[in-house]
Formats: C-alpha cells, structure tokens, sequence
C-alpha cells in the first residue's frame, strides 16, 4: 500500500472512531480535504466507496450525502463503477448501505444514483459485443463455465440475439448449437420478437430451426407469424415445422391471420409488462432482419416502443385485410399516442419526420373511423386521444355521424359529454352545438349547459384532499391547492363516500391528493375509477417509503396516477401536481383557453339563437348568462348581450337594460340597439323602473344617446302615457 494510500486510511479510521463515539462533529470541508492526497483517482474513488459505505453504517447520514456526491461527480462511467464496487471487495456491502440509504430522505436521491450507476454497469458490460461474444464461447466449456455465460448471456437479454441467432444457425459447432437453443428457449420472451423478425430473410432450412425454437417458447406472441408462414409457405417441411409448434402453442394454422396481428397490436397498445422487455429503462428494441448483415435491433424510447410495435402489427393486419375498420382505428389510436408521447427534440426512427402528422391521419380516416378512436379513448381513459378525436369528427362528421350512427349501440360523441375532463366535456359540446341537430338525440339537455357555463369560467378547478383523520395535514395540503387555484372539497375522514353531495355539486373534479395507507390509497383509487364524475379524475398519492414502489408498479402504466414521498416540501407537490395534470389531461385551463372556450362557446350559442334551434334552446342557458353579462365587460358583455336578446324571458331583457343603466357611452348604443331587438321579438319586459330609466335617457342631452333610447323605446312598444313628459319637454324647449 502506498504512503498516501495508509495516510487516507488512517485518516478516514481515526475520523470514523470519533465519529461513531459522537465525540466531534468533523465539517464536510476536512472530509473533503483528506479526500485528496492520493496516489491516483482509482484509489481515491476507492476510498471515496469505502467511506461511504462506513458512514451509512453507523448513520451519520450527512457526510455520506457528501461522500456519495463526490463519487457521482467523479465522472466514472457506468462500466468503470462496476469495476471500481467488485475491486473493492465491498459489493455485498455496497448493496445494504445503498438499500439503507434509499430509506433516509437525504441520502435517497445520491443512493438511488449510484445504485442506478451500479445497474447501468452491469447491463452495459453485459450487452457489449465482445463480452456477448465470449460468453458464447463459454457455453461449450465445463460446468461452471456454461453456467456463467448462460447467466450473462441472459442478463444481456434481447442485445445478445444477433450474435445467438448466428451460433444457433451455423452447422460447425453442434454442441454450441445445442447450448444456444437450450439458452433461447429459456430467455423466454425476449428472444421471441428477434427470432420473428428473422422469419422471411432465412431459407426454409433455417426457418424450420426457427420455428422449432418458437414453438418451445410457451408464449403466444409468436403465434401470428407462425400461422401467417404457415399458410403462405410452399416448403413442405417449413409447414410441418410451423404446425407442430402452432399446436404446441394451442394456436389454429388456420386461423385468420389479418385477425391475429390486430389481436396482438391491441396487446402492444394496452402497454403490459410482458410485451416491455427491459422494465424501467429509457429504450426497448425493434427488429428487422437483413440478410447480408443479420438481425438488426433498432432502440426506440420506451415512451413510444409499445406505440410503435401497435402501428407495425397493425399495419401487417391491414395489408391481410384493408377492410378492417377497427385495426384502421387502432393503428389512428396508436399513432395519435406515439404523438402525444415522443418527447420534444426526440428523432423517431420508426416515423420519420417527413411523414404526414397524426392529425392528417386522422382527419383523412373520416368520421365513422374516428367514432372508434373516440369509443378507444373513453374505455381507456385517454383523456389525450378523445380530445384529438373529438377535433377530427368536429371537422369532417355531420349530424348522422355526430348522433345519429351507433358504433355497437354506443354513441362516443354522447358519451363524451359525460367524460370527466372539463376539456372534453366543452369541446364535445361545441361540435354538436355547431352541428344544429334538427332532432333531438340523448344528452342533449347537456349540450347549452356546459356551453354556458364555457362562457362563465372554463378554468374553474376542483379538488378532493383526503388524510384521512389527519386534519393538520389536509389543511397544508388545502392551502397549497388553493394558492394554486383549486376549490377544495371540505375534509372526509371517512373517504370519498363522505363527500357524495359536494362531489355533485362540483362540475367536474379535477384533483385528488390522497396521503393514506397503501390499501386505502389503492382503495380511493378503484372507488373513483368506478364513480362516472371521477373515472379519469388524477390522483396524486403521497405515500410513505415502504409503499412507494409497490403503488408505482401497480399504477406503472396509468397516466392519471403519480406516487410521490409524503415528505417531499410544498414546492415538489406542486410541480408533481403540474406534471400530474400535464400528463393525465393536459394540463389546468389556463385563462387564455378560458377565454378561447368562452369565444367559440358564444359563437355557437349565437347561432343556435339566431337559427331558434328547438333542440338546443338557448333558453336553458339564460340563468348563467344572466350572472356573466352582469359580471363581464366589454365586448364579451356586448356579445352575450346579444344571445340574451334572442331569449323569450322577462329576465333576460332586464339584464340588458341594467347593463344599458351602468355601462360606457359606446356601449350603451349597441345595448340599446339590442335591447331593441329584444322588443320586438317578445314585446316590452322591462319593470316600472327600468322603463322610467330609458325615458331618461330619451330626454339626454347627447342627441345621439336620446335617439337610440327613443328607438329602443318605439321597439319595445312604450304606452302612450309614458311618452307625454317627452313631448311635453319638447314644446317648452321649442318656446
């Protein structure tokens, strides 16, 4: 050992002595300064592990968050990490002081880093070509030496077949060949999407060899290319090949293939575990086979890999079968997700980007198709892919396929008014509100209703907190949600069934935050998922350590679902509550949508006033229109102004007239003008008072005021005695 190597040790043991006696508390500056006089950076990275690894042991919590920092910042990579934990002799207690330090608060976000350093590594060396190609080799050594490769190889999963798929093919070596099938039959699935790939490159030899080991695999993923070569195979052996293992697999040779591939591009939309090869990693791979160079995998972020792999399924269905119209919209479905997932700057190899966009697509696919994408999107809650779907069918579908077509004996745009996203719900009413129905349809009573209440605040929030007993904790987390604009249910220690009445009253819940046990978290969950105002409603559970992962896994591919510490500060919650609905259903309405909702909303309202649509009557809408012409100015104010001058309601004429009492010179001109209007559709409505005000007016000094009361005045039919004190006030001024 070097002289500098036997300073820092003694250094590094004194300071844990002392340490650990709780005789002095030593700066993180000193721990840093003795961490420098070393021989080389290896030694020094060494010693940085060791010492680590000592103060998660004995809890001084502090400085191991020091010393984890240094050592993440040393800017080793992963394979040189993994090199650096088995050289120290120190990996069995590098893994406990890790797994300790994820449950300190301080330390989990430096120990979750290097354990993922650490696991990076393994991977890394396991997946690197030359280590693949000398664990193939180990496969025809001795005991010990088999069971080695076969561990890494498996390790390396998916990254190793080109090079597998090779040995298993060639004709040299037939205990290699032997060793290799035995290997790919247990790698399970993730030898079976390569082997798939590699179908059509190979001659009909080596798709028998193939085909034998697919049909070993006890998973059914294979079983559409099976029958699909099967069926097109003029190779007698290739066919007798492909039967055995279609039966092996309970599959039927003649089953219709076109029906098959869209079985499994639905499985590949649905997103679950078993068709994700590498869990928790950013990439997954996709296969395609040359035959001058093999296998070829291509990485695909797993954001948009099961999109991916959905669209190329379906795609081989629909070339079986154009007429399919549910794998046409499956493959509308997938695409519009691979557009909603890939991240911004992201170059997607599988869609290119000089490909037309999902919107093209979708608004080409025309609306019978879309009401299927539309129908995809309410099962599964995708709050993402209804919106999308609910723009194409507002620009491409009349009546008939607004309302009037069932897509099996559902009507998704009907639906969809009753989706609980506020969004949705708005935009589902402005297509069917800009449609003009002649006949009535169900859900049609909820049309100017929610176009209304557009017009009245589109960005009002709801919120549900629930701690359960925890009055302390609810009232932090209500004072967080309505500084950030939420109205917060009262408290229900009882849960969500305790709070039926305000949940009803409420348009529509936008949150909810829960901080309860793992089985009421779970419980709160499924209770809102099956209750129709909350079923897309994203729920932000706060939960301690030990539940954290489990509820993440559980929830994995739920986007309305975030798990988040129950420590972390006010400021974490907020953005996990922002990143929350970002994700589940794009995010709050902000005042611009607000005021965009509200534009479109009284331009639809206008015209079925004008129209006097008797399916959507305008009349239902006056009680909120009424409060917001009372509340809002200018040209809003003139705008619904005008939607009140259609209304046959001694109310909605006399909001107009007050607006005329106590608004700008400019202003009153244009109300008078519709309060005029008002007049002569329904006749005089005003009150004794608001009458007396208009004659006032009538006597104004600005001539062009007093001519547009008269006017007003004429229209709404004024009696007779009303109009004496005018003429009368005229002759005097004439003497």
């Amino acid at each position: 050992m070097s002289r500098s190597r036997r300073t820092m040790s003694t250094l590094t043991a004194s300071m844990s002595l002392i340490l650990a006696a709780g005789a002095l508390s030593v700066p993180a500056s000193i721990t840093c300064a003795a961490a420098q006089p070393v021989s080389n950076e290896f030694e020094q990275e060494s010693t940085l592990l060791n010492d680590f690894i000592h103060f998660v042991k004995i809890a001084r919590f502090d400085v191991a968050a020091d010393l984890g920092r240094q050592l993440l910042d040393a800017g080793l990579d992963p394979e040189q990490f993994v090199d650096l934990v088995e050289q120290s002799r120190e990996l069995d207690r590098f893994e406990e002081a890790v797994a300790a330090a994820m449950r300190v608060p301080a330390l989990e976000p430096i120990a979750a880093e290097l354990d993922a350093l650490y696991r990076n590594g393994k991977l890394d060396r396991a997946r690197n070509p030359d280590e693949i190609a000398r664990n193939i080799e180990l496969l025809t050594g001795g005991l010990r030496a088999r069971q080695l490769g076969r561990q890494r190889l498996i390790a390396a999963g998916e990254y190793a077949m080109p090079q597998l798929l090779d040995a298993y093919l060639q004709q040299d070596n037939l205990a290699l060949k032997a060793q290799v099938q035995r290997l790919l039959v247990d790698m399970g699935r993730q030898s079976i999407a390569p082997l798939v790939a590699s179908l059509d490159g190979l001659n009909a030899t080596r798709q028998e060899a193939v085909v034998e080991v697919l049909g070993l695999i006890p998973y059914r993923t294979s079983v559409p290319a099976l029958v699909d070569l099967y069926q097109r195979t003029n190779n007698s052996g290739v066919r007798q090949a492909c039967a055995k293992s279609i039966a092996r697999l309970g599959g039927d040779p003649n089953a219709d293939v076109a029906d098959l591939y869209a079985q499994l591009a639905n499985s590949y939309y649905a997103e679950p575990s078993q068709l994700t090869s590498f869990a928790g990693e950013d990439y997954q791979l996709v296969w395609d086979y040359d035959p001058g160079l093999g296998l070829v995998m291509t990485p695909v972020m797993t954001d948009i890999f099961h999109e991916a792999m959905a669209m190329r399924t379906a795609e081989r269905s629909l070339t079986l079968d154009s007429s399919d119209m549910e794998t046409l919209a499956l493959w509308i479905a997938s695409n519009y997700s691979r557009s909603f997932d890939t991240p911004s700057g992201y170059d997607n190899p599988m869609y290119p980007a000089d490909r037309r966009d999902a919107e093209y697509f979708g608004t080409a696919s025309g609306p019978d198709i879309m009401q299927l994408v539309l129908r995809r999107g309410i099962d599964t809650r995708d709050t993402p892919l209804v919106r999308s779907s609910i723009e194409a069918l507002a620009t491409t579908a009349g009546p008939r396929s607004l309302w009037g077509q069932p897509v099996d004996s559902r009507y998704p745009l009907l639906e969809a008014l009753r989706y609980q996203n506020r969004r949705v719900q708005f935009e589902a009413a402005l297509a069917l509100g800009k449609a003009q129905p002649a006949e009535t349809f169900n859900g049609a009573e909820r049309v100017i209703p929610l176009l209304a209440s557009a017009v009245r605040d589109a960005s009002a929030r709801y919120a549900i907190v629930l701690t359960g007993s925890d009055r302390e904790s609810y009232d932090q987390y209500r004072s967080l949600l309505e500084r950030d604009g939420f109205q917060v249910l009262p408290p229900a220690p009882e849960g969500l069934s305790g709070l039926g009445a305000s949940i009803a009253e409420a348009s529509s819940i936008d949150l909810i935050v829960s901080a309860l046990s793992y089985d009421d978290t779970v419980l709160t969950i499924e209770s809102a998922r099956n209750d129709q105002q909350m079923s897309v409603t994203p729920v932000l559970a706060l939960m301690n350590a030990d539940d954290l992962e489990p509820l993440r896994r559980q929830y994995l591919s739920d986007q309305t679902v975030a798990a988040r510490r129950v420590e972390i500060s006010n400021a974490n919650i907020a953005t996990a509550v922002d990143q929350l609905l970002e994700n589940a259903s794009g995010g709050p309405i902000t005042q611009d949508e607000a005021d965009m909702y509200a534009e479109r909303a009284i331009s639809v309202l206008l015209n079925l006033a004008v129209s006097n649509n008797s399916v959507l009557n305008v009349l239902d809408a006056s009680t909120i229109l009424i409060d917001v012409v009372e509340g809002v100015d200018g040209q809003t104010m003139l705008d619904v102004s005008e939607i009140l001058s259609y209304v046959n309601r001694d109310t909605a004429q006399q909001a107009i007239m007050e607006r005329v009492m106590d608004s700008s010179a400019d202003e009153r001109l244009e109300l008078l003008a519709l309060l005029g209007d008002s007049g002569k559709r329904y006749g005089n409505m005003l009150t004794d008072r608001q009458t007396r005000a208009l004659i006032r007016l009538a006597q104004d000094s600005d001539d062009t005021l007093a001519t547009a009361a008269v006017a007003a005045m004429g229209a709404l039919e004024i009696e007779n005695t009303e109009l004496l004190p005018l003429i009368l006030s005229s002759e005097s001024e004439t003497r």
